[in-house]
């Protein structure tokens, strides 16, 4: 039976990631569901280093959006959902990369399971040299990437608010979770990388949308 579109939609939202950008577009190429089921979106955010070099090595293989300044994350990754042409909506951060059945684990997961909304797997936190520091429980440690929704209910919510340059991700949970919810795949599918250039290195900045986190949905949200 001939596919209409793809099954799947991965975001992936680069900005100045030329050290890494080709290792996570490596593992999702690498996926065990057929490639015609599954769309890559790279939203290069205005980068400024080597990213638009390394995307172009991958040119038939994604689809690429290119922001001409850098406009931040959540706007950069709703360009994506906005683009994107499939039911269900990943995202994979542009340091982070996946196991081979992380597409394919998810998206049979949501299809099998209607009454589902979303659902995100645990993940291995893993240094530069991609040695595992440890399993995380995607429940008890969130993480913004890693989870599958569908993108219809994303566009209900109203998808990322923009004005969250980080603690975007904890945003969007406390908004979609009073609608909807989000189930555990107890299997380890994700690879976080921790690093020196991690945004939530910057405390400044954390603080500084942590506080507006508090200020839009209350002192619980800030935690």
């Amino acid at each position: 039976m001939s596919q209409r579109g793809p099954l799947v939609s991965v975001i992936v939202a680069a900005y100045n990631q030329e050290k890494f950008i080709g290792r996570c577009l490596r593992s999702l190429l690498h996926q065990t569901i057929p490639h015609e089921n599954y769309e890559i979106i790279v939203i290069n955010d205005g980068s400024t280093d080597r990213t638009p070099y390394a995307l172009e090595l991958f040119h038939d293989a994604i689809h690429p959006i290119t922001n001409e300044t850098n406009i931040g994350l959540p706007a950069s990754i709703n360009r994506g959902i906005m683009a994107a042409r499939s039911p269900y909506i990943v995202r994979v951060d542009s340091d982070d990369y996946v196991n081979q059945n992380f597409l394919n684990f998810l998206h049979f997961y949501l299809d099998q399971n209607q009454y589902a909304d979303a659902v995100a797997c645990d993940y291995l936190l893993v240094n530069d040299a991609e040695e595992v520091l440890e399993r995380a429980n995607c429940m008890d440690h969130p993480i913004a990437c890693g989870i599958m929704f569908r993108r219809q209910h994303l566009i209900d919510i109203g998808m990322y608010d923009e004005s969250f340059r980080c603690h975007e991700d904890q945003d969007l949970r406390i908004r979609f979770e009073k609608k909807y919810s989000i189930s555990r795949l107890e299997l380890p599918l994700y690879r976080y990388r921790r690093h020196e250039n991690n945004i939530t290195s910057d405390s400044a900045a954390m603080e500084h949308h942590r506080q507006n986190l508090i200020r839009k949905h209350g002192p619980d949200s800030g935690q």
